[in-house]
């Protein structure tokens, strides 16, 4: 079965899509644990950007590996590092800037909800860049349920303070913000070049420039790992590796309204992993907010044609698989 058959298939949607987000929904507690087993501070953002660059670039040679195994050429490829340098800048360094630093504020099982906007930030662009993804009834009132999740996170937990976001809160926002703008981007750049070719190079760009930031001041090997951390590093870079080249496929094979409500699954996922592993209490407001924003994620993507785009039917001959 070719590429293109498997993700437009509705079992091939399914299962990536759902062994995507259930990698992703894992990043959220095994960052923390990493945190703790490296003796990571909050306040320490240096260190967190120079893990990040660790990261990605593992991520990327995991990539480059599977590639050499699949017999995929390796080569650059004249004329696409506009189209690498700006994925790697708003999927890796801006993304993960944002995400790491957030993380270190929040709690899991608050990151892993705040991560179901990716959806709605998604829907919201897709109405402005692809013609036949429009916004539409159903998009507005799930945008407004959606949205009325996070407003309950805003609903400070100390009675008389007031609404507001955390500083980690808010930079968790804009890490969503940036993932759905790159999503966007990798979808155009899929047609013209392969998944891994993509995922594989930005992730080394990005990684490589999140090591480069805190060089200077961190030196380039700042941590002490034993094996109980390397492995935390090795799946958080196999999550990168595996979650971005399964969901790129989807994106590049069907409608990104069609298959973006199954992003409500990372914040779920999330949460339930968090709470699992790093023993955080799920307190009324998290799962009030956890149902609100998944509940809008499924009404905001309500299935009313087929899986496949226009777009990917136009252009099945230009696609690489």
């Amino acid at each position: 079965m070719t590429a293109a058959r498997f993700f437009t298939h509705p079992l091939g949607i399914i299962a990536a899509s759902v062994s995507a987000t259930l990698l992703w929904g894992s990043a959220y507690p095994f960052l923390k644990l990493s945190y703790a087993a490296l003796d990571i501070k909050a306040g320490e953002t240096l260190k967190l950007l120079m893990f990040a660059g660790y990261r990605f670039t593992l991520a990327g040679i995991l990539i480059f590996v599977y590639m050499f195994f699949r017999r995929e050429s390796l080569s650059y490829l004249p004329g696409s590092w506009k189209m690498l340098t700006a994925i790697a800048l708003l999927q890796t360094v801006l993304q993960y800037t944002f995400f790491y630093t957030g993380m270190s504020m929040s709690a899991g099982v608050v990151g892993a909800v705040i991560a179901g906007t990716i959806s709605f930030f998604q829907i919201v662009l897709a109405h402005f860049f692809y013609r036949d993804d429009r916004l539409n009834g159903y998009k507005g009132v799930g945008l407004l349920v959606g949205f009325a999740g996070l407003s309950v996170l805003g609903i400070s937990r100390e009675a008389g303070s007031g609404w507001a976001f955390s500083p980690g809160e808010l930079l968790l926002m804009g890490s969503a913000l940036f993932n759905a703008c790159a999503n966007l981007l990798s979808r155009r750049g899929a047609a013209t070049y392969s998944i891994s070719y993509l995922n594989g190079y930005q992730m080394i760009i990005g990684g490589i420039i999140l090591c480069a930031i805190p060089a200077w001041k961190t030196g380039l090997a700042p941590f002490d790992f034993d094996w109980r951390s390397s492995l935390m590093l090795l799946h958080l870079s196999f999550v990168s590796a595996a979650g971005f080249m399964l969901w790129n496929n989807v994106m590049k094979y069907n409608r990104v309204g069609s298959v973006s409500m199954y992003l409500f699954l990372i914040p779920v996922f999330g949460v339930l992993e968090s709470a699992m592993l790093l023993s955080e209490p799920l307190h009324a407001v998290v799962l009030a907010a956890l149902t609100l924003v998944s509940l809008g994620i499924i009404i905001v993507n309500r299935k009313i044609g087929g899986s496949r785009s226009a777009g990917a039917r136009e252009s099945g001959a230009t696609i690489k698989s």
